[in-house]
């Protein structure tokens, strides 16, 4: 008889699947590292900016001993530049930490967390790793329906998470709706505003969520220098909200979650502002490069505000294998792009928008795999 270890909720979850690398594709397909381009991981084209590379450097000579725990610079840093006390703060070892940690601080097993069809697969994830129950919404446009996610809440809901740009359809609820969400939300219900990609936002679409987190103490802003400030490879997010909220975070969080390279660039990225604009312009620049390709194609897309676009491979609407094939015509061919069967989108891929260079080499690829003329 063979013995099944753990809890029967966390043999049922299906791993999270990350973009593949390129040194794997490489291998797989006998391919040049250096031709490949990888446009899966919503990452910042521009790569790390130079102001942290020098302060990575400077810090390396103190890596035989423990990070700062508490990373008092880094804290004062966010605190001088979000204009709230430091112990509103709460570093993650990439946002990814902070949202595991918001479910473990403020749902016990049975309770429910809510959110939305087409949302970010970590909700889900958390939530079945808790033992909770998934109440998740059906989509509207592929974007959160906010009244729905209201009228779901129930007695036992404890958080409820809401990606604002979404990942991975890139959707973007506006402010004013999105606060009186928040205002209507039950005060022992925590709301988790997931802002991975708000630094890519067009200046007529931002809003002030610090200033909610003042007026709202069931509300948590998380947010990421993995995105826009380009430091996806040293896994470093961060939390605002009241004490109440960051006291239980801090009682789970690991002691040295953020290491002492991270730390340290993320203070010099946050200082660097023209290294910022210069990846939200180019960021939008690809964007309608991308756009413009796929409208000349016939091929439906999702508008999006992130770093990527959520674009329909398939113009059978019965041809749910479209993803899949396209996607690995597209890694013959040296192009990496994420397909997201797994959210239930099989006939769709989601690229992130890359260099000029990589955005061209993608819809030539692309071109190819669909045979158009």
């Amino acid at each position: 008889m063979t013995t099944q270890f753990g809890p029967s909720y966390v043999r049922a979850i299906a791993p999270y699947v990350a973009g593949k690398p390129i040194s794997e594709v490489a291998r797989e397909f006998g391919l040049d590292e250096a031709r490949i381009v990888k446009l899966a991981s919503n990452e910042n084209p521009l790569g790390m900016p130079e102001s942290a590379q020098r302060a990575v450097v400077r810090a390396a000579s103190e890596l035989g001993r423990y990070p700062d725990s508490n990373a008092f610079e880094l804290k004062a840093a966010l605190a001088a530049r979000y204009d709230v006390p430091p112990e509103w703060i709460t570093l993650g070892n990439g946002s990814n930490d902070i949202l595991e940690m918001a479910a473990h601080a403020f749902v016990e097993r049975g309770q429910s967390i809510v959110y939305s069809q087409y949302s970010f697969a970590v909700y889900a994830l958390a939530t079945q790793g808790l033992g909770a129950r998934h109440i998740v919404t059906p989509a509207v446009r592929y974007g959160h329906d906010l009244d729905a996610m209201l009228a779901a809440i129930g007695e036992d809901t404890r958080l409820v998470f809401v990606a604002n740009p979404n990942n991975p359809t890139g959707t973007f609820v506006e402010g004013a709706k999105l606060e009186t969400f928040i205002a209507k939300v039950p005060a022992h219900v925590v709301v988790v505003l997931d802002e991975a990609y708000t630094e890519y936002l067009a200046t007529e679409k931002r809003y002030d969520s610090i200033a909610w987190v003042r007026r709202y103490p069931n509300l948590l802003v998380s947010r990421t220098f993995s995105k826009a400030y380009g430091l996806a490879g040293l896994r470093i997010g961060f939390a605002i909200a009241q004490p109440e909220l960051t006291d239980l975070l801090n009682r789970l969080r690991q002691p040295f979650n953020v290491n002492t390279l991270a730390q340290a660039a993320a203070i010099a990225a946050l200082g660097d502002t023209p290294f910022l604009e210069r990846s939200a312009a180019l960021n939008a620049e690809g964007y309608r490069t991308l756009t413009a390709a796929f409208e000349r194609l016939g091929l439906e897309y999702v508008p999006s505000d992130g770093n990527f676009v959520l674009v329909r491979v398939a113009k059978d609407t019965a041809d749910d294998g479209a993803g899949e094939r396209v996607n690995l015509a597209l890694l013959k061919q040296a192009v990496i792009v994420r397909p997201v069967g797994n959210y239930g989108l099989p006939q769709w891929l989601r690229v992130t928008i890359g260099l000029p260079e990589e955005n061209a080499a993608f819809v030539a690829a692309l071109e190819r795999a669909l045979g158009a003329p």
